[in-house]
């Protein structure tokens, strides 16, 4: 797998009907090694050992209703009352972050309504923090610091 702008760490990769796996501490399972779950566990990682979110508040591939469409939110940090707080979209690294991309994550919070959202590839990443109540979206210079 490439490497990623994101700190390393130590991962359980095993080989098993001719692919790849990886194990997710927070599902606690294994999962098939795509790209995207590669910057995904990474991102995971980050979350929990370096910047101390707490493990208990995070929550991978929640399902959201937009449109009446099933969607499924990458990455999901809750606040300590059980809000969203922030929103992580994740793509693999290959896949350059447009302005789609952006749409699409900013469509997602829009259910959710996190205060902040990232959309992150891996090799890029981006920070936006959302004001619901004058409806304007600013982009930060770094991951928030959770509260």
């Amino acid at each position: 797998m490439i490497q990623l702008n994101l700190p390393p760490f130590d991962y359980q990769v095993t080989k098993a009907d001719g692919k790849l796996w990886i194990f997710d501490i927070l599902r606690k399972k294994r999962l098939v090694l795509t790209p995207e779950e590669w910057v995904r566990q990474h991102f995971i990682h980050y979350l929990i050992q370096v910047l101390k979110y707490p493990r208990s508040l995070i929550k991978v591939e929640g399902g959201l209703s937009y449109n009446q469409l099933s969607k499924r939110s990458d990455i999901v940090v809750f606040n300590r009352t059980g809000n969203p707080w922030m929103v992580i979209e994740c793509k693999a690294p290959d896949i350059a972050i447009s302005q789609q991309t952006l749409h699409q994550a900013a469509t997602y919070n829009a259910t959710l309504k996190a205060d902040f959202l990232v959309v992150t590839n891996g090799l890029n990443h981006f920070y936006f923090r959302t004001d619901w109540s004058a409806n304007t979206t600013e982009a930060l210079p770094a991951m928030p610091v959770f509260e």
